[in-house]
């Protein structure tokens, strides 16, 4: 792998993204590719805190330390890491950020989501998240995406 970005990966954290990050006023961001929006915020108050995500009328949540833990792995990887993106009922692509996000290795022993049958698509929504906050690149292409710790 390169340590240069694709051509189309933006080197600042995107300018169209709006909200606080608050159930009231979420973050209303984008998908890696750029094809679909969703809405993220933080809910500290569930149990356990959660990373809020709303897709249409569907509603993703993973734990909260999701973002700390992330961008952890990523510093310690020290390199572009594949996103991935499944579903939870299908397996994901080893070596990717959906795989880690599965894994009995990271730091919660298994999945990051929160809500059975909803517990995938990590990669998608996750990083865009982390990209928002300054912790993160992520590349912007149609496929085959990847993100670094920033």
């Amino acid at each position: 792998m390169t340590d240069q970005p694709a051509d189309n990966t933006a080197d600042h954290i995107p300018d169209h993204v709006e909200g606080s990050g608050t159930a009231e006023d979420p973050w209303i961001l984008t998908t890696p590719p750029g094809k679909s929006e969703f809405d993220a915020w933080k809910d500290e108050a569930a149990d356990p805190p959660a990373l809020m995500v709303q897709v249409g009328s569907t509603r993703l949540s993973y734990r909260l330390s999701c973002i700390e833990d992330l961008r952890a792995m990523l510093v310690e990887h020290g390199d572009w890491m594949p996103l991935g993106n499944a579903d939870e009922q299908k397996e994901a692509k080893s070596g990717t950020v959906e795989a880690w996000a599965r894994s009995g290795d990271n730091p919660v022993g298994g999945w990051y989501g929160l809500r059975k049958g909803y517990r995938g698509r990590f990669g998608n929504y996750v990083p865009p998240v982390l990209e928002h906050l300054g912790l993160a690149e992520v590349e912007h292409n149609t496929r085959n995406n990847r993100m670094r710790a920033r």
